[in-house]
């Protein structure tokens, strides 16, 4: 009895559905590639529940006869590939002849289209990867495709979907990405019947971003444009004062189609490097062209990874125009030699909780304060308190040196304050006596349309952190209140960090890590920063405030706080002893 066989047709479109189409942002990118590669001036997005219900995306553009229509959903059929001379040098987007039969194997799908040449439509009806109904219809030149109850007949996969929120959240970065590419196509995308975004065709990529990404990221862009033997750069870089806690603001583009490539990420990272905090990525939008036969892009069915022929020329190209960019940009300090050869001023501005007049902590004690007795085999300085430590100064305005009967202590100034802030928010949130200070003119937040579906979920418990946020008409919000530790300081960036984290870790991980994310960052934005000249005084005041806070030698973040050299080391260092 033979041991092998040729699988089922419906089993084999399943299989490939595994491959395409991992979660309903899979189903909207694939629809619009192809709606794209029609050449429609207009391409709309209709979601209902997060995908589950129903995804329909329609277009004019050139549409299909009902002979077409009728292969489009049969495997390995396409338009846009006609020898193995073409598969190494693709110029669309949609081009494996994959998409439609995988959607279809796993949904109750529905085509309506009719081609300009063509005086009456057609209409097909397929359900798990079956043609139900083929009938003629009067429709508009160019394709309408609706896609209901996604998975219905893989149940695993369904039952792994996210939450409708986390899942727009996906849908809602694809549009972005397809929107930001192509700038002479009006997008329209609708969420449960209310719309998303209605993103009209720009004469330059620069109002395309300010539309998607918010207007006020547009004053801090600045213009990439380069070309070199076969490759042109073209684009759009953040200041680097503006950057985000994730990847999620970078968008880079291959040929037109957005991709996620480890030498193009690198590639910008470089050329940004000494510009950017540790664990900080730009804001950019990035368009790399080169010939079709130079980047190979059947790398995988998703489409989202790219090879080149020539990788390193690539990169270095990228990198030195990013960089030649902003060495050349308006601001002063921007320029990668002013960064790293300009000393840091010290800042004016100095949290309260390190004012030494202050008369109340600013962080509560708690339960069992770091400077409880430990383990006789523990370290002569952890035995003592470090208000106990002999403050000998500050190195460089970011590190507090002290000594020990056993050493030398080299504290972070930024993660010790840090903790003590964020320690001192949490036991206020816990009682519901964050302080908060009313701003004298709200300011004003532009957001892209994702991260505003995510502040609207967040609103309604930002009152318990201290901030207090509202509405103002589209993806406008007012801020009127702050926490006191951030008074004087721009929110922006806080509200900003607070949403991406949220994307993140998904609301569904829960309120209360929500909550604490939220805090994590509050104190990081609130602490002093590195580089802030301190008094002896603060210092000290520090010191004293590490004494009454738990897990005093890490960070919010993990960060060490403290380290320490011994004398002993340190004679074993200048070979005094071996």
């Amino acid at each position: 009895m033979p041991h092998i066989k040729i699988l089922p047709e419906v089993l084999s479109n399943k299989i490939a559905a595994g491959e395409v189409v991992e979660r309903p942002a899979s189903v909207v990118k694939e629809l619009i590639e192809n709606a794209i590669d029609a050449q429609s001036s207009q391409v709309v997005v209709e979601i209902q529940k997060g995908g589950r219900a129903l995804i329909r995306v329609s277009d004019n553009g050139t549409g299909m006869d009902r002979d077409d229509a009728i292969l489009s959903i049969e495997r390995y059929a396409t338009s846009k590939i006609r020898d193995e001379k073409d598969l190494f040098s693709i110029g669309t987007l949609g081009f494996r002849g994959e998409a439609l039969p995988s959607i279809a194997s796993v949904s109750d799908l529905e085509i309506i289209t009719r081609s300009g040449d063509s005086d009456v439509g057609t209409r097909i009806i397929a359900r798990g990867g079956k043609i139900e109904d083929v009938t003629d219809i009067g429709a508009p030149r160019g394709t309408l495709i609706s896609v209901r109850r996604l998975f219905f007949n893989t149940p695993a996969r369904r039952k792994h979907l996210k939450s409708e929120q986390t899942e727009m959240g996906h849908i809602s970065d694809t549009v972005t990405r397809m929107a930001l590419a192509r700038t002479d196509i009006h997008f329209k995308f609708f969420h449960n019947g209310k719309t998303l975004a209605n993103w009209a065709p720009t004469a330059t990529p620069l109002h395309r971003i300010a539309d998607v990404l918010g207007t006020s990221l547009q004053d801090h862009l600045y213009e990439v444009n380069g070309e070199r033997s076969d490759i042109r750069i073209n684009g759009f870089v953040a200041s680097p004062e503006n950057t985000r806690s994730t990847s999620r603001g970078m968008y880079i583009y291959v040929n037109g189609r957005f991709v996620r490539d480890k030498i193009l990420h690198h590639a910008v990272m470089q050329g940004y490097a000494g510009r950017l905090m540790k664990g900080k990525f730009p804001v950019v939008v990035l368009f790399v062209k080169l010939p079709f036969d130079q980047v190979d892009v059947n790398v995988h069915p998703t489409k989202n990874s790219v090879r080149f022929a020539e990788p390193r020329e690539v990169h270095d190209f990228i990198e030195k125009s990013i960089a030649k960019t902003l060495d050349t940009s308006d601001r002063p300090g921007w320029g990668r030699r002013g960064l790293r050869m300009v000393p840091r001023k010290p800042q004016p501005y100095v949290h309260a909780s390190l004012q030494t007049q202050v008369s109340e902590p600013a962080a509560q004690p708690l339960s069992q304060p770091y400077g409880r007795p430990v383990d006789a085999t523990g370290l002569l300085w952890q035995k003592a308190p470090f208000s106990s430590l002999r403050l000998i100064g500050q190195l460089h305005n970011s590190y507090i040196v002290c000594e020990s009967e056993d050493g030398l202590i080299l504290i972070d100034q930024h993660a010790a304050h840090e903790r003590v802030v964020f320690e001192s928010l949490k036991a206020a949130y816990r009682k519901s006596e964050i302080p908060s200070q009313k701003l004298l003119i709200p300011e004003r937040l532009e957001l892209s349309h994702r991260e505003a579906s995510i502040l609207d979920e967040l609103l309604k418990h930002f009152s318990g952190i201290g901030l207090e946020i509202e509405p103002f008409g589209g993806r406008t919000y007012l801020v009127r209140s702050v926490p006191d530790i951030l008074t004087g300081k721009p929110v922006a960036p806080l509200v900003t960090e607070i949403i991406e984290k949220a994307a993140e870790i998904g609301l569904v991980s829960g309120l209360n890590r929500a909550v604490d994310e939220s805090l994590i960052i509050m104190a990081c934005h609130g602490a002093i920063r590195a580089g802030q000249k301190l008094s002896d005084e603060q210092m000290k005041t520090l010191l004293k405030q590490l004494d009454e806070v738990q897990n005093a030698t890490h960070c919010p973040h993990g960060r060490p706080t403290v380290i320490y050299k011994s004398l002993r080391q340190l004679e074993k260092d200048f070979k005094r002893i071996v």
